[in-house]
């Protein structure tokens, strides 16, 4: 019965710190973020199965990785380049029908994904796009050609 309760005190303490340290729809998040969500989640586990079972060190370990969002994202506010660093910058792929051969080889990407994207905005060639970008949270946007 101890587990059951420690799981279910676990599970609201959990969905309570991630309200608390922010949230963004799914396509949005940072990789940042993502890591947010696994390590909470992790951590939380660890408690309820581990040797340390106290609801108190488990309480403890979410707040401080909470905190530590927090004061994260605040620096990435305060300082642009510290963002920078933490989320990384939109990158060219393809620019004027110019492949970015050099960036897309250190992403290890294919042309064949930035026309999969292409294809789902319905364009077809590549004489139709402008440029393909990555973005920080790992989408390719596509602008048009005008």
């Amino acid at each position: 019965m101890a587990a059951i309760f420690r799981a279910a005190f676990g599970y609201c303490f959990l969905v309570f710190m991630v309200r608390i340290a922010g949230r963004r729809p799914g396509k949005q998040i940072t990789p940042f973020e993502f890591v947010l969500i696994f390590f909470i989640g992790g951590v939380t586990l660890t408690p309820m199965v581990g040797n340390d079972r106290s609801l108190t060190n488990a309480c403890c370990i979410i707040t401080t990785i909470a905190v530590t969002h927090f004061v994260i994202a605040w620096l990435k506010q305060k300082f642009p380049a510290f963002g920078r660093i933490v989320d990384g910058t939109p990158l060219v792929l393809l620019a004027k029908g110019e492949w970015q051969v050099e960036t897309m080889e250190k992403m290890r990407l294919q042309d064949d994904d930035v026309m999969a994207m292409a294809r789902d905005q319905g364009l077809n060639t590549l004489d139709q796009i402008e440029y393909a970008i990555l973005e920080r949270n790992g989408e390719i946007s596509i602008i048009k050609a005008s």
